[in-house]
């Protein structure tokens, strides 16, 4: 078998692993950002916050290894950038509502946007596409 090409077997473990990571996050994403939006005790929506971003950063590591291009692509510098709003929790709490809609407006960018904008490399000027990835 060719070193580009995966069995049947290895493509949908990977899908499926995939999937399962961005659906955590999901539900992650959701009961934190639920409970910040609804000023919730932060002991109740915790371990939703910790889902988040430990899914999140498999994702992002993820995406790293599969293809390091993906750190130059609008997609990953602004899942980067979604981090570094995220960090503003601390010294900004009072703001966080207001953080939190931002980063939730980026994601929807991140993922939902033209393949033309979300792969434009930002060191290159241009889209650049890397390897074939597995969708999930």
């Amino acid at each position: 078998m060719p070193k580009n090409t995966m069995s049947e077997a290895q493509f949908w473990a990977q899908r499926l692993g995939k999937t399962s990571l961005r659906a955590i996050h999901i539900l992650g994403v959701t009961g934190a950002g639920g409970g910040i939006l609804l000023n919730v005790p932060q002991s109740e929506w915790i371990f939703y916050w910790c889902a988040a971003m430990t899914t999140g950063s498999l994702l992002m590591l993820w995406e790293v290894i599969r293809d390091w291009r993906w750190l130059i692509q609008l997609k990953g510098v602004l899942t980067l950038f979604k981090l570094v709003l995220l960090l503003m929790f601390i010294p900004f709490a009072e703001f966080k509502p207001e953080i939190l809609v931002a980063v939730l407006l980026l994601s929807v960018v991140v993922s939902h946007g033209p393949a033309g904008l979300r792969h434009f490399s930002v060191i290159h000027g241009r889209r650049i596409d890397g390897r074939k990835e597995i969708k999930g």
